[in-house]
């Protein structure tokens, strides 16, 4: 399954995989450039030149570091003739393509993957809405022009949001939205904390158009906290996971 670039687009690539293993096949002229996560090469061509540096600096590093991204941002140019470069998330999951057209994108920490150079990579202040949002007190701003890719755990849904109306998503599940958009971080039921903390979603993000949030169908955290009891601890010789493998 592919999806290919728009007529728009200041990048070429195609997304393969589909909604659970994707990966972003981007093909790059003769000297064009593209910016991405440290680590997220899957493959590229024999004549593509590859470089990593501290994006935006010391100061820039250090604002990458409580992001919780890698300080070190990879650039990948075509050498001689056109090439092309295989970039793939560390876990599975989606990606798609965003063109900016000038507008201002903020992304959870870990849903940048790659963008081309005319795309302004910086971050900003969150505060504690980030915080108790469980995204940390940075997100990563995305603006300019150029296409960014973005990256999920589980499948990518776009919701837009007309004016005037309001959209409720729960903490774990926003990749990126409209910066320009207010949202405000609150109990998931209005009727108190006690239903908000029993229905199992306690905080939520809520938005007011109009602008676009991005989703993810999935919660890595919520993951990892179905397969923390399976696995043993100090005081137990085994597990429920391992009793599944005959340990």
């Amino acid at each position: 399954m592919l999806a290919t670039t728009s007529a728009s687009s200041t990048l070429r690539y195609q997304l393969v995989g589909g909604n659970a293993f994707a990966c972003a096949r981007v093909e790059l002229a003769a000297g064009q450039s593209i910016l991405a996560e440290a680590g997220a090469m899957v493959s590229m061509s024999g004549n593509v030149d590859l470089q990593s540096r501290m994006q935006g600096g010391v100061m820039g590093a250090l604002r990458r570091m409580v992001t919780r991204e890698s300080v070190f941002v990879s650039t990948f140019t075509a050498m001689g003739g056109p090439a092309e470069v295989l970039l793939a998330p560390p876990v599975p999951g989606d990606v798609i393509g965003l063109e900016l057209a000038g507008r201002t994108l903020l992304v959870q920490s870990s849903s940048w993957l790659a963008s081309d150079p005319e795309t302004r990579i910086d971050t900003e202040f969150a505060g504690f809405r980030g915080l108790f949002a469980g995204e940390g007190l940075f997100f990563i701003r995305l603006s300019g022009r150029g296409t960014a890719l973005l990256s999920s755990y589980g499948a990518i849904v776009r919701r837009p949001i007309p004016a005037g109306g309001r959209y409720v998503v729960d903490t774990g599940h926003v990749v990126a939205f409209d910066a320009a958009m207010p949202y405000q971080v609150r109990k998931a039921s209005r009727r108190g904390w006690l239903r908000s903390i029993v229905s199992g979603e306690a905080l939520v993000a809520e938005f007011a158009g109009p602008g676009e949030v991005w989703l993810q169908t999935r919660n890595l955290q919520a993951l990892a906290g179905a397969l923390f009891p399976l696995f043993p601890t100090q005081h137990q010789g085994g597990s429920d996971l391992g009793r599944l493998f005959g340990d």
